[in-house]
């Protein structure tokens, strides 16, 4: 999250009621209901691990052994086995 000068984008009238209530601090104001993005949406992190999924999932029906995928992958047998038993 970055920081944005409230100078620069409320209008002065708004940022005087502001003032009456804390000056000099840093506030939070949260998004509106309903605005709010989806865990991994911003960083891509979430496409990525779908894409991810993907590959593991088609390269197993393909017959590479759980294990290999394991390895090659840098993940526990247990969560290959999670990825491609998957049920969509």
């Amino acid at each position: 999250m970055s920081y944005l000068k409230a100078k620069e984008i409320l209008p002065e009238h708004l940022l005087k009621e502001i003032q009456k209530y804390v000056q000099g601090k840093y506030i939070y104001i949260p998004n509106s209901s309903g605005v709010r993005k989806k865990w991994g949406e911003n960083s891509g992190y979430k496409n990525y691990l779908k894409n991810r999924n993907k590959e593991i999932r088609e390269r197993f029906f393909l017959g590479v052994t759980i294990d290999y995928l394991a390895e090659e992958f840098c993940l526990s047998v247990d969560s290959i086995k999670k990825i491609v038993y998957k049920r969509t």
